[in-house]
């Protein structure tokens, strides 16, 4: 009976470690979506920033140009600091994550060598009977 109950507690751990994989997929997901927006950001301004310099009316050189790139330069910090907090948040979840399977995959662990040492028990207890 006691072989069976471990059998149990290492199939819940199977499962939980299952759970807590594809949550750790869907941040690493997240963290890479981060990636691509922070370079499409940064694709952005330098775009915007091309087209202002050599925009005909308020391009380089005009009392303008400063005060529409400065905008501009504002505005893209603001995003890389969203982005950054983003991505900080992921990392957190990431190592928390990370933690929880490494604390489980050690439970599991202790539960397995205990199933062994049982049935190992079990084994010799039978054949010492007879």
């Amino acid at each position: 009976m006691a072989i069976s109950n471990i059998h149990e507690t290492l199939l819940m751990y199977t499962k939980q470690k299952s759970v807590i994989n594809e949550q750790l997929s869907e941040v690493m997901f997240d963290m890479m979506s981060a990636s691509r927006q922070t370079a499409e950001k940064q694709q952005q301004y330098n775009q915007k920033c091309q087209d202002a310099y050599y925009d005909p009316e308020y391009g380089y050189g005009t009392d303008e140009y400063m005060v529409i790139v400065e905008g501009y330069e504002n505005d893209h910090l603001f995003d890389l600091a969203v982005l950054e907090s983003w991505e900080s948040e992921l990392e957190m979840k990431k190592n928390n994550l990370e933690t929880r399977l490494n604390e489980i995959s050690a439970f599991e662990s202790s539960w397995t060598k205990l199933l062994q040492n049982n049935i190992k028990k079990d084994f010799s207890y039978g054949s010492a009977g007879q």
